[in-house]
Protein backbone atom coordinates (compact mmCIF):
# COMPACT_ATOMS: atom_id res chain seq x y z
CA UNK A 1 0.00 0.00 0.00
CA UNK A 2 1.56 3.31 -1.27
CA UNK A 3 -0.13 6.34 0.96
CA UNK A 4 0.90 9.98 -0.30
CA UNK A 5 -0.96 13.27 0.09
CA UNK A 6 -1.23 16.50 -2.01
CA UNK A 7 -2.69 19.94 -1.91
CA UNK A 8 -6.26 19.22 -3.19
CA UNK A 9 -7.10 20.93 -6.32
CA UNK A 10 -10.48 22.25 -7.77
CA UNK A 11 -10.97 18.80 -9.45
CA UNK A 12 -11.32 17.04 -5.91
CA UNK A 13 -14.26 18.82 -4.55
CA UNK A 14 -16.74 16.46 -5.77
CA UNK A 15 -14.75 14.10 -3.81
CA UNK A 16 -14.05 16.30 -1.10
CA UNK A 17 -17.90 16.41 -0.96
CA UNK A 18 -19.19 12.89 -1.25
CA UNK A 19 -16.77 12.13 1.57
CA UNK A 20 -17.38 14.36 4.03
CA UNK A 21 -21.24 14.28 3.71
CA UNK A 22 -20.59 10.35 3.76
CA UNK A 23 -22.96 8.36 6.67
CA UNK A 24 -19.98 6.92 8.01
CA UNK A 25 -17.68 9.72 8.24
CA UNK A 26 -19.97 12.79 8.73
CA UNK A 27 -20.86 12.00 12.09
CA UNK A 28 -17.28 12.26 13.20
CA UNK A 29 -16.33 15.69 11.72
CA UNK A 30 -16.16 18.79 13.34
CA UNK A 31 -19.78 20.44 13.07
CA UNK A 32 -18.53 23.69 11.35
CA UNK A 33 -16.53 21.77 8.56
CA UNK A 34 -18.49 22.75 5.13
CA UNK A 35 -20.10 19.71 3.27
CA UNK A 36 -21.69 21.94 0.26
CA UNK A 37 -19.43 22.08 -2.96
CA UNK A 38 -19.43 26.05 -3.00
CA UNK A 39 -18.09 26.19 0.71
CA UNK A 40 -15.75 23.29 -0.73
CA UNK A 41 -14.38 24.98 -3.51
CA UNK A 42 -13.57 28.02 -0.98
CA UNK A 43 -11.80 26.34 0.92
CA UNK A 44 -9.53 24.75 -1.82
CA UNK A 45 -9.09 27.80 -3.67
CA UNK A 46 -8.08 29.46 0.20
CA UNK A 47 -5.60 26.37 0.39
CA UNK A 48 -4.26 27.69 -2.82
CA UNK A 49 -3.92 31.23 -2.57
CA UNK A 50 -2.30 30.86 1.07
CA UNK A 51 -0.46 27.52 0.81
CA UNK A 52 1.55 28.71 4.79
CA UNK A 53 -1.16 29.43 6.14
CA UNK A 54 -4.03 27.29 5.18
CA UNK A 55 -4.62 23.86 3.47
CA UNK A 56 -6.61 21.31 1.96
CA UNK A 57 -4.89 18.11 1.50
CA UNK A 58 -5.68 14.90 -0.40
CA UNK A 59 -4.82 11.31 0.79
CA UNK A 60 -4.23 8.99 -1.96
CA UNK A 61 -3.40 5.26 -1.59
CA UNK A 62 -2.40 3.79 -4.32
CA UNK A 63 -3.12 6.95 -6.76
CA UNK A 64 -6.88 6.50 -5.98
CA UNK A 65 -8.36 9.05 -3.66
CA UNK A 66 -9.04 7.98 -0.04
CA UNK A 67 -9.13 10.90 1.93
CA UNK A 68 -8.90 14.09 3.41
CA UNK A 69 -7.15 16.50 6.18
CA UNK A 70 -6.54 20.17 6.84
CA UNK A 71 -4.42 22.62 8.06
CA UNK A 72 -4.91 26.29 9.79
CA UNK A 73 -2.25 28.88 10.96
CA UNK A 74 -3.33 29.24 14.37
CA UNK A 75 -0.24 31.62 15.45
CA UNK A 76 2.01 32.57 13.20
CA UNK A 77 4.54 34.26 15.71
CA UNK A 78 5.09 31.00 17.65
CA UNK A 79 4.70 28.65 14.33
CA UNK A 80 1.42 26.83 15.69
CA UNK A 81 -0.72 24.67 12.89
CA UNK A 82 -3.90 23.69 14.09
CA UNK A 83 -4.87 20.36 12.29
CA UNK A 84 -8.33 18.94 11.60
CA UNK A 85 -10.71 17.17 9.32
CA UNK A 86 -8.53 13.83 8.66
CA UNK A 87 -11.71 11.50 7.08
CA UNK A 88 -10.77 8.46 5.17
CA UNK A 89 -13.34 6.93 3.25
CA UNK A 90 -14.78 3.61 4.85
CA UNK A 91 -13.65 1.60 1.62
CA UNK A 92 -9.66 2.68 2.41
CA UNK A 93 -10.19 1.69 6.30
CA UNK A 94 -8.42 -1.05 8.52
CA UNK A 95 -5.00 -0.43 6.24
CA UNK A 96 -3.54 2.20 8.44
CA UNK A 97 -3.94 4.53 5.58
CA UNK A 98 -4.53 7.32 7.72
CA UNK A 99 -1.69 6.96 10.38
CA UNK A 100 1.02 7.27 7.48
CA UNK A 101 -0.92 9.81 6.16
CA UNK A 102 -1.01 11.62 9.34
CA UNK A 103 3.00 11.23 9.68
CA UNK A 104 3.46 12.48 6.03
CA UNK A 105 1.21 15.51 6.81
CA UNK A 106 2.81 16.11 10.38
CA UNK A 107 6.53 16.16 8.57
CA UNK A 108 5.45 18.32 5.94
CA UNK A 109 3.99 21.05 8.23
CA UNK A 110 7.33 20.62 10.38
CA UNK A 111 9.73 19.86 8.44
CA UNK A 112 8.41 22.06 4.94
CA UNK A 113 6.20 24.44 6.41
CA UNK A 114 8.34 25.62 9.15
CA UNK A 115 5.81 24.63 12.14
CA UNK A 116 7.17 24.25 15.56
CA UNK A 117 3.76 22.85 16.99
CA UNK A 118 1.06 20.91 15.70
CA UNK A 119 -2.35 20.50 17.41
CA UNK A 120 -5.62 18.82 17.45
CA UNK A 121 -8.61 18.71 19.08
CA UNK A 122 -10.75 14.91 18.83
CA UNK A 123 -14.77 14.71 19.86
CA UNK A 124 -14.08 11.99 23.12
CA UNK A 125 -16.91 9.49 21.90
CA UNK A 126 -14.48 9.33 18.90
CA UNK A 127 -12.29 6.48 20.03
CA UNK A 128 -11.14 5.95 16.53
CA UNK A 129 -9.87 9.11 16.19
CA UNK A 130 -8.50 9.31 19.74
CA UNK A 131 -6.21 5.71 19.31
CA UNK A 132 -5.23 7.03 15.75
CA UNK A 133 -4.10 10.76 17.27
CA UNK A 134 -1.54 8.49 19.90
CA UNK A 135 -0.54 6.08 17.67
CA UNK A 136 0.42 9.28 15.28
CA UNK A 137 2.71 10.44 17.87
CA UNK A 138 0.78 12.87 19.72
CA UNK A 139 0.44 13.86 23.48
CA UNK A 140 -2.91 13.64 25.23
CA UNK A 141 -2.71 17.48 26.29
CA UNK A 142 -5.82 17.58 27.92
CA UNK A 143 -9.60 17.67 28.34
CA UNK A 144 -12.14 20.66 27.43
CA UNK A 145 -15.41 19.19 29.25
CA UNK A 146 -18.91 19.06 27.88
CA UNK A 147 -17.54 21.52 25.22
CA UNK A 148 -19.31 20.75 22.36
CA UNK A 149 -23.45 19.95 21.96
CA UNK A 150 -23.67 17.10 19.10
CA UNK A 151 -26.72 15.23 18.32
CA UNK A 152 -28.46 16.32 21.58
CA UNK A 153 -25.56 16.41 24.52
CA UNK A 154 -22.64 17.60 25.73
CA UNK A 155 -19.86 16.06 24.68
CA UNK A 156 -15.70 16.85 25.58
CA UNK A 157 -12.71 17.76 23.64
CA UNK A 158 -9.63 16.17 23.44
CA UNK A 159 -6.96 18.19 23.05
CA UNK A 160 -3.37 16.58 21.41
CA UNK A 161 -0.23 18.36 20.54
CA UNK A 162 2.88 17.57 18.63
CA UNK A 163 6.27 18.83 18.68
CA UNK A 164 9.42 19.60 16.40
CA UNK A 165 11.18 17.74 18.56
CA UNK A 166 9.10 14.85 18.84
CA UNK A 167 10.08 14.21 14.93
CA UNK A 168 14.06 14.55 15.89
CA UNK A 169 15.84 12.38 13.94
CA UNK A 170 13.01 12.12 10.57
CA UNK A 171 14.44 13.55 7.26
Amino acid sequence: MNVSIRRARLDDVDFLVELVTHEDVEPFLAAVRPKDAESVRGEVERSEAEPDAFGVFVVEVDGRRAGTMHFERANQRSRIADLGGLAIHPDFRGGRAADEAARLFERHLIHDLGFHRVQLEVYGFNERALRHAERSGFTREGVRRKAYWRNGEWVDGVLYGLVAEDLDGDS
